[in-house]
């Protein structure tokens, strides 16, 4: 049996916006166990998301739950104070987000939050060697970012494969994470390759039941 806990990370891109504190709560009370918070630029990715004042708006109404802010912006330093600030528990970054990837892995982890390093399908899992030390999560994108129901790239399990080898190497406790294109047909494949989060958009959100949504995810999971 595998040992890791596997987790359901909805992603807020695919809810309805009109409503999103609802969707909110709607898919954890479905049985998500925390949320995706996609934030992107139209310059590190071609479209314009959401920033820390949404976040803050929802911490304000009462959400509690986890909120895993994925910055695709760049430059990314800038935004990582308002991210805190606003009640963000992890922020993950792209290391071609910022000039120095130390400094910024470690801004995160001063203020009070969880670390993690973005891997595009194109980018070079070697540098999570050198920043292994500073990460609570590595997320690996199955799709290139900046859109919501894309098909998820296979070639992206050889990356989680590696990402896995670097964290079971360094005996840190650290989420591997993957995002893209996630479904009940290849959930399984994703955690056989080692990844134990997984960021469901369209395949939740955009399911008439969330529960049955999740539900299918977690019954595709147990054959890993």
């Amino acid at each position: 049996m595998n040992p890791r806990t596997y987790l359901i990370a909805p992603s807020i891109l695919s809810a309805n916006f009109a409503r999103l504190g609802d969707e909110i709560e709607a898919v954890i009370a479905a049985g998500a166990d925390l949320i995706h918070f996609d934030v992107m630029d139209i310059y590190y990715v071609p479209i314009l998301s959401i920033g820390p004042l949404v976040l803050e708006s929802l911490r304000r109404s009462g959400i509690k739950h986890t909120m895993d802010v994925h910055l695709m912006v760049k430059p990314v330093d800038r935004l990582i104070g308002d991210f805190l600030k606003a009640g963000a528990d992890i922020i993950s970054v792209h290391p071609e987000s910022t000039e120095h990837l130390h400094r910024t892995l470690c801004s995160i982890r001063e203020g009070g939050g969880r670390a993690g390093l973005v891997f595009n399908p194109a980018t070079p899992i070697a540098v999570l060697e050198e920043a292994i030390h500073l990460v609570d999560l590595v997320l690996v994108m199955s799709v290139n970012p900046g859109f919501g129901g894309q098909s998820f790239i296979v070639e992206s399990l050889r990356k989680v494969e590696q990402a896995r080898s670097i964290i079971d190497r360094s005996g840190r406790d650290i989420r591997l994470e993957i995002d893209g294109g996630i479904k009940a047909s290849n959930i399984a494949s994703a955690a056989k390759a080692g990844a134990d989060t997984f960021v469901a958009g369209s395949a939740i959100y955009g399911a008439r039941d969330y529960g049955a949504a999740i539900r299918e995810l977690r019954q595709a999971l147990a054959s890993a």
